[in-house]
């Protein structure tokens, strides 16, 4: 009886390694786009918002860039796609905090002198990292999803 069960399990573990070894180039494809829509998702829909909100989409992006991680590519172009999105989202993931804290210094300041250029300063820190990390992002995104499209509709 031991052994039935032992040959059971062996055969339904290889089975399960042959299903998830064999997934097409589409499927990967379509599980890549998947993820890297959900992010960009979450950037269209906070732009605009308040510190508590970006510090929250901060988050939001380093959880898409932990799926990203997760998704266990076998496609080695598909794996350099994985990784250059999760340096996009990592990125903006970064300036987007950074910014966020800096809008939240700049609300916390007094009305004096050392207030004021606690406001300048967290304006400068905002204008310099979010807005060239977002550019940057996006255009690199853009490009990246072109590409990654490209590449998916090509025959297997």
């Amino acid at each position: 009886m031991w052994c039935k069960y032992s040959f059971i399990t062996s055969v339904s573990l290889s089975l399960a390694l042959l299903v998830t070894g064999c997934e097409n180039k589409t499927a990967q494809c379509q599980r890549l786009i998947q993820v890297v829509n959900e992010g960009n998702a979450l950037i269209d829909q906070n732009k605009g918002k308040q510190a508590i909100t970006s510090l929250q989409l901060s988050k939001d992006l380093e959880a898409i860039d932990t799926s990203l991680e997760e998704l266990k590519l076998a496609d080695p172009k598909l794996k350099e796609y994985q990784s250059r999105f999760q340096k996009v989202f990592d990125n903006l993931s970064q300036a987007i905090a950074k910014a966020a804290k800096a809008l939240s210094a700049a609300k916390t300041a007094e009305a004096s002198p050392t207030g004021r250029e606690k406001i300048k300063k967290a304006r400068t820190e905002i204008d310099t990292s979010l807005t060239a990390a977002a550019k940057s992002a996006g255009k690199e995104s853009d490009t990246l999803m072109n590409d990654l499209n490209k590449y998916c509709s090509q025959s297997e």
